[in-house]
């Protein structure tokens, strides 16, 4: 991916790139926790599986691109004081996991998007620790938005340059200590923060994507 391309051509070109055959865990595979490939059957959707949507939205600012990341608020949460793609849980109203994507962004961090900005989705990711399958969506808007983020569920919104991701090698390993596992895993170091479990995972399919255009 070339330095100074336009929100709306990159859109185009990650729009033709998602109707192929996805990466899926080939890409995944780069970011995992070494135990996810320890007990397999603990890492499959089960009956009580819950379904969620998480948004990777692109925008121009300053003749660079950008998407957004979010620190989740320390909490009594699973996934708490962890970095995340804005998103959440499937609502009974909600049409389909687009929507979910879409609603969970605006309330997340205040930025209302129009399902015509939509332009694909990524692999779904099982999550094991919130029994949660995740479908990533992939929006691109032609202008920085403003971000207005909740104050309940988002302690810091991090800008992430998109041509800094996609041309740097930000790949490191690290020990982390949660509540449910202690570990040295892979991850990314974003915007003075380490990126690890799930949301790595997804944006390792993301970028190689990303990489495949010309």
């Amino acid at each position: 991916m070339n330095e100074g391309i336009s929100a709306p051509f990159l859109a185009q070109q990650l729009k033709e790139k998602l109707k192929e055959k996805l990466p899926g865990m080939d890409a995944h595979i780069h970011m995992a926790p070494p135990q996810r490939f320890v007990d397999k059957k603990r890492y499959e959707p089960n009956a009580d599986t819950r379904s969620g949507g998480v948004l990777v939205l692109i925008y121009p600012q300053e003749n660079t691109l950008f998407f957004p990341l979010i620190l989740r608020p320390e909490d009594t949460g699973v996934h708490s004081g962890q970095i995340a793609l804005p998103g959440g849980k499937k609502d009974p109203e909600d049409q389909d996991i687009v929507e979910t994507a879409l609603r969970e962004t605006w309330e997340e961090i205040g930025v209302k998007i129009d399902r015509n900005k939509v332009i694909g989705q990524l692999s779904p990711l099982y999550i094991p620790p919130s029994n949660f399958l995740v479908y990533p969506t992939v929006a691109a808007i032609d202008y920085k938005p403003v971000f207005n983020p909740s104050l309940h569920e988002v302690a810091q919104l991090l800008e992430i340059d998109l041509s800094e991701f996609v041309s740097d090698d930000k790949r490191n390993i690290r020990e982390i200590s949660v509540r449910y596992m202690k570990a040295k895993v892979p991850c990314y170091d974003l915007a003075g923060h380490v990126v690890w479990g799930a949301t790595a995972m997804i944006l390792s399919e993301f970028l190689t994507i990303l990489r495949s255009i010309d």
